[in-house]
């Protein structure tokens, strides 16, 4: 079936999963969970009633799009006034030691697990791995018997790590883009103007679009509706912005929302709102395709030696920098283990596999797409179906002590 029809059947299954959201939230099955089971299902491993390319429009589109939101909204909502009082610091020790660690720690453990695979397909396999995902553990976020500053600082981790890993992730996607002909000093000039360009042209959309409307909004010139609708466009300016002068427009999209000029509470609200609204439609459409598409293409290339990158990458690789991070934090070790297993890998790690694809294609690069894949696809299971279990038992042990 062609695209258009794999993007009605999406929307459906959007619309379905919602009438049973709630009851979602009460069980271990979880929102990625399904659809990722559907895609696979509806897929040429199943049923196979879709057959899409990894280079398909709906796919490069899908992904850039929910890419541009997720940055944006996620900047947008650190309240860095909030992020420098809080005490302990373990957001601040999560970010600055703990996601070096891993990248760190993933990259020397991928270098011995897979010695065929050259520098640039290792750092990318760590670098990808490394972003943590909060909406893989909603239980966590959400249930009040959870101390507050430690679901403040997972989710203030998952909504900053994406962006700090996107650098190096585009610098790498470069390094293997680079041919023969390419001088050393145009792709050096390519990268300074990527980095560089993103930043700025974003800070500028991201703060003069949100102090227009918040001077639109408090002289009553504009309806709260295209107050919420100012968050896709705000994105999407930022991206295209950057993209026409040669910057990187993810990277822009991210800095617009960490310097959003919108100050009215209620504005800001609204903008964040509707982007994670939208947002969560995007993420669980990404979700379908991961099971769609890059499952079937990378699964006859998987091996044991992937699965147990996998396993230690959600363990030992994670786990590992985080209780090193909280040394000296006065924490329980119960929070530190509690803490380290809730870093799932799930959809920025995604959206950053799709990029990888629609910019360097499959080929050749099967094994490290392979590696990458079944890592997010065991911790979609692994952390979905822990979560209200693991969340309830901490909960307890915590309320003893």
């Amino acid at each position: 079936m062609h695209d258009h029809m794999a993007l009605v059947f999406a929307l459906t299954l959007i619309f379905s999963y919602g009438l049973l959201s709630k009851l979602s939230d009460r069980s271990m099955v979880t929102g990625p969970m399904v659809f990722l089971a559907t895609g696979l299902l509806v897929s040429p491993l199943g049923l196979g009633l879709f057959e899409l390319h990894p280079n398909s429009e709906l796919l490069k589109l899908a992904a850039e799009l929910t890419l541009v939101i997720i940055l944006f909204v996620d900047a947008s909502i650190l309240d860095i006034k909030a992020l420098k009082s809080a005490r302990p610091r373990i957001a601040q020790r999560l970010l600055i030691v703990g996601l070096p660690l891993t990248m760190f720690l993933g990259a020397i453990t991928a270098y011995v697990l897979f010695p065929e695979l050259n520098i640039w397909m290792i750092l990318l396999i760590a670098f990808i791995l490394s972003p943590t995902d909060a909406a893989l553990g909603q239980a966590v976020i959400k249930n009040e018997r959870v101390p507050i500053t430690i679901r403040q600082a997972i989710s203030t981790e998952s909504g900053l790590n994406d962006g700090i890993a996107l650098p190096p992730i585009l610098y790498c996607i470069a390094a293997l883009s680079v041919t023969t002909s390419t001088h050393e000093g145009d792709w050096l000039t390519f990268m300074f103007l990527q980095l560089s360009l993103g930043p700025v042209v974003g800070a500028i959309v991201g703060y003069v679009g949100g102090r227009l409307v918040d001077y639109a909004a408090e002289r009553d010139w504009m309806h709260e509706t295209f107050q919420r609708l100012s968050c896709i466009s705000l994105a999407v300016i930022s991206f295209a912005g950057a993209e026409s002068v040669e910057g990187n427009g993810f990277i822009a999209a991210f800095f617009a929302g960490l310097f959003l000029g919108a100050k009215n509470h209620a504005v800001r609200e609204r903008i964040q709102d509707f982007g994670e609204a939208e947002g969560m439609q995007l993420s669980l459409l990404i979700f379908l395709l991961l099971g769609m598409i890059m499952v079937p293409r990378v699964l006859p290339f998987l091996t044991w030696i992937d699965l147990l990158y996998a396993v230690l990458s959600l363990t030992f690789v994670r786990m590992v920098p985080v209780a090193i991070s909280m040394i000296g934090a006065g924490l329980h070790r119960n929070t530190i283990l509690f803490t380290g297993w809730f870093g799932p890998r799930g959809i920025a790690s995604v959206l950053y596999v799709m990029i990888v694809v629609t910019s360097l294609g499959f080929a050749g690069y099967e094994r490290m797409l392979g590696v990458i894949t079944l890592t997010i696809v065991l911790s979609i299971f692994a952390h979905g179906m822990s979560a209200v279990p693991l969340t309830n038992i901490y909960a307890r042990l915590m309320e003893k002590n």
